[in-house]
């Protein structure tokens, strides 16, 4: 796991938050890389969406990560596990590479853990960030939604 305190937006950490308190995550039971994602979120800085820096994977970012066993380039979008497909290169947060890319930034190098050991990898770049076009709130009738028996963060707000 990388050591370097990495930087989420309240609006991902609050979606983050309903989905490993959600009944999907507590199906899957406990699995290291729900604690690994957990850890992450427990030592990162939280900052309102329009303050992330412009180099910061954000949920939702499309970002190119370059293999430093291989050399190899891969592009991935980071989603949430209900939009994930991985021959889209839509990657779920949930996964250990997901896991590892959210909040870190651009030239950052990781090694982390996945099933078959450890990987190793540089963000090379991160060619969309919701937040730096302006996109605070991509899918407001979405993640939260799906994870919190099925009212949004804004209808929580309505009610409450």
């Amino acid at each position: 796991m990388s050591q370097r305190q990495i930087i989420i937006t309240s609006v991902d950490r609050d979606r983050l938050h309903d989905l490993l308190s959600s009944e999907f995550v507590r199906v899957i039971g406990p699995v290291e890389y729900l604690d690994d994602l957990k850890a992450e979120l427990r030592r990162a800085g939280i900052v309102p969406p329009e303050k992330v820096p412009r180099n910061v994977v954000t949920m939702n970012s499309s970002v190119v990560l370059r293999d430093l066993a291989s050399r190899e380039l891969e592009t991935y979008t980071l989603v949430f596990p209900e939009d994930a497909d991985i021959a889209q290169g839509r990657l779920s947060v949930l996964a250990p590479v997901g896991t590892a890319i959210l909040g870190q930034r651009i030239g950052d190098e990781l090694k982390w853990r996945v099933p078959e050991g450890w990987r190793r990898f540089k963000i090379e770049r991160v060619l969309y960030q919701p937040e730096r076009e302006g996109v605070f709130d991509i899918d407001p009738e979405g993640a939260a939604g799906r994870f919190s028996g099925g009212m949004t963060t804004r209808e929580r707000c309505i009610v409450s």
